[in-house]
């Protein structure tokens, strides 16, 4: 059997409760633990302007956790480019990579915020019988679900306008295009930086710096070809848009040039797991994904993550669970063995060359355990 290394992608998420405060130690916490339990890298998202989410600033706390820890390789998953100039990200990361080197990950993503505000839009003009009564069956490939997304939902006019509203706060507006902030970020790393005209840029704390570049995306699009283009490993995120992940890999297979940092390609598949010592166990604390899922896409963002209790206290129409039924169809839930088959499933099919593994609980613990109990278990069954 190929031996395939699991990894870690952290939101810092707060749960109902507590604080952001708490979140950040509880992430540098589980940092530390999932180190000691064998996982490859540990990387922190980026998230503005929800009060669920407390990874905002991923570099400041990549730092912390880099500080932390020993061994573990920790990044971005990413650093969304829409929101940050070329410049500051590769001397960010290159300041972290210099006094930890080797061992930082510098993801790159695209702000997806602007393009949220499209469909946001979309679905205010939408007729109410547009909105699917039943979720849609997903499409079984070789027993890994690839499911369709119902698209739906109900969002409010005064949702839909605080939303642009956070574009222009965020800057999400007028970028160049995303290759070619990849080819800038790349470009001030390896001292080569050129303006328009010509003239030399240097970033003195990127240049050197040993770190690695990925790029992070959802479809067959300027991500997934950037990354092939440009010969950079490549994150297809099965856990955001999971219908879309064979044809990103696809994407980025199809498009990848060998070059001085990759020789060929190295794809890397996200998966939302939650793992308990039995699958009724990790039913019941998996209770609050749903409404966790459905306020990130329909309502005021990530909310503070409640507990199995306050999530039975929820009351759902038929069309709202349709428009979630994607990710509740393809997270991970259930116990070692259950988790370890189903992951297995999903590497086999995308054929991945490692896991990226996200996890959320209201109850910190609860992550914990789950972490060391798919890490025993991966590691049992020979990876």
């Amino acid at each position: 059997m190929t031996s395939v290394p699991l990894s870690v992608l952290d939101l810092a998420p707060v749960p109902s409760g507590g604080t952001a405060a708490g979140a950040l130690r509880d992430t540098v916490d589980l940092a530390q633990h999932v180190e000691r339990y064998g996982y490859r890298r540990f990387w922190l998202a980026e998230h503005h302007l929800v009060p669920g989410v407390a990874s905002s600033s991923p570099a400041v706390l990549i730092a912390s956790v880099a500080a932390a820890t020993r061994r573990i390789r920790v990044g971005s998953g990413a650093v969304l480019l829409g929101q940050h100039t070329p410049l500051q990200v590769a001397e960010d990361f290159g300041t972290i990579a210099q006094l930890h080197p080797d061992r930082i990950d510098l993801g790159l993503g695209r702000s997806g915020l602007a393009k949220f505000v499209e469909l946001a839009k979309a679905a205010l003009d939408r007729e109410p019988d547009d909105v699917p009564a039943t979720p849609p069956e997903p499409v079984l490939v070789d027993g890994l679900p690839v499911p369709r997304t119902a698209r739906g939902g109900s969002l409010s006019r005064a949702r839909a306008q605080r939303l642009e509203a956070h574009v222009r706060l965020l800057g999400g507006t007028g970028q160049p295009e995303y290759d070619e902030q990849v080819r800038d970020v790349l470009a001030f790393l390896d001292g080569t930086f050129r303006d328009t005209d010509g003239q030399e840029a240097r970033a003195v704390t990127a240049e050197q710096a040993l770190l690695q570049v990925w790029v992070l995306g959802a479809s067959a699009g300027p991500s997934s070809r950037a990354a092939g283009a440009l010969g950079l490993p490549f994150v297809s995120n099965y856990h955001v848009t999971p219908g879309t992940v064979l044809d990103s890999a696809a994407s980025y297979r199809e498009s990848f040039v060998p070059s001085a940092r990759l020789d060929r390609p190295y794809l890397v598949v996200s998966a939302d797991v939650l793992v308990a010592d039995d699958d009724a166990t990790a039913r019941e604390l998996a209770k609050p994904f749903a409404g966790w899922v459905h306020d990130i896409r329909y309502g005021d963002g990530a909310q503070p993550y409640l507990t199995p209790a306050e999530a039975d206290r929820r009351t759902w129409t038929a069309p709202e669970r349709a428009v979630v039924a994607d990710r509740l169809q393809t997270r991970i839930v259930g116990s070692p063995d259950t988790a370890v088959e189903r992951l297995e499933v999903l590497r086999r099919v995308t054929g991945a060359d490692e896991l990226l593994i996200t996890t959320i609980t209201h109850d910190h613990q609860d992550r914990l355990r789950s972490f060391e109990l798919l890490a025993k278990a991966w590691a049992a069954a020979g990876h």
